[in-house]
């Protein structure tokens, strides 16, 4: 089979696998549920949860430039644009808020290597086998490789932290998806350790997803979920091409792009059905249950900045 034949496989593959009907697609909602959390209060500080970078012209444009390829990527101009409006500040406070996730701290576009490196030794919920060597690691690539210029939004389990560059509430909430998932996980270092190796990232990226996507099935506005799907499935068709990918190395690259592809195909058609059903009668009579994670907030943190 030629690459030609590879790539027209794997893109009807993909679009099956990330499907067209929201109802069996891997990103179909579910709430992430718990009996039990398991938080470091060494975490907890009297300050804001939500913290904001100073604008810096001249960095934050090369960031910008920087960003260029995951715009075009996930075709969304908001994508690492170093410059988070209330918007999306407002939706990962009330998601973390909701979930009684009172001690992830939240970094929009801010540089706090120091405060990061301290938040590492006092995440007593992660061994500290796992935090002085994987965590060690990941916080030295934060500080050397500062996502202020090079953008990557993510949520690192070893500080607890969430550092956001783009101004898109669903990728803010994604990441507070993945603090919500690990705040369940009695073995956080394992879990997180796991997700190097190849294809695990699908498990961990899909968990994330699905919640938020069922959070905003619950309190969300139509607009709200239909622009959810639509960033939320390219990005899982990243990993998705990435994992199959690794299993061709020699078709690699077209796979990958395969899978993006197939990603926003589905998040289009998803996010059409969502529009068309907000339009039949009676279409919000039974909004489903959003389930957060239980316990009340123990820290005395600004969940919602003013």
């Amino acid at each position: 089979m030629n690459a030609v034949q590879y790539t027209a496989w794997l893109m009807m593959g993909t679009c099956i696998s990330l499907g067209c009907s929201r109802f069996h697609a891997p990103l179909h909602p579910q709430s992430i549920t718990a009996m039990k959390v398991y938080e470091s209060p060494q975490l907890c500080e009297n300050a804001p949860q939500t913290q904001r970078g100073e604008r810096r012209k001249v960095i934050d444009t090369v960031g910008w430039v920087v960003g260029i390829p995951s715009k075009i990527l996930l075709w969304n101009r908001r994508v690492e644009n170093h410059n988070i409006g209330p918007e999306t500040e407002a939706a990962i406070a009330e998601y973390l808020q909701v979930n009684n996730l009172d001690t992830v701290r939240v970094r929009l576009n801010q540089y706090r290597p120091g405060e990061d490196w301290r938040r590492l030794v006092r995440n007593k919920s992660v061994g500290a086998g796992w935090r002085y060597t994987f965590g060690a690691v990941s916080v030295l690539g934060e500080t050397v490789i500062p996502g202020r210029i090079f953008g990557g939004d993510h949520f690192n389990p070893y500080t607890n932290t969430i550092h956001i560059y783009s101004d898109v509430p669903a990728i803010a909430m994604h990441e507070g998806g993945h603090s919500k998932d690990f705040a369940r996980r009695k073995w956080k270092g394992t879990y997180a350790a796991i997700y190097t190796l190849p294809i695990v990232p699908l498990y961990h990226e899909s968990i994330a997803s699905r919640d938020v996507i069922a959070y905003l099935e619950a309190i969300g506005t139509t607009e709200q979920r239909a622009s959810t799907s639509r960033i939320l499935y390219p990005a899982y068709g990243t990993y998705l091409g990435s994992a199959v990918g690794t299993c061709i190395p020699n078709y690699a690259s077209p796979i990958y792009y395969v899978g993006v592809i197939g990603g926003h195909v589905a998040g289009r058609v998803d996010a059409r059905q969502i529009e068309l059903s907000a339009m039949l009668p009676g279409a919000r009579d039974h909004v489903p249950t959003y389930t957060p994670l239980p316990g009340d907030s123990e820290c005395n943190l600004t969940l919602v900045p003013k």
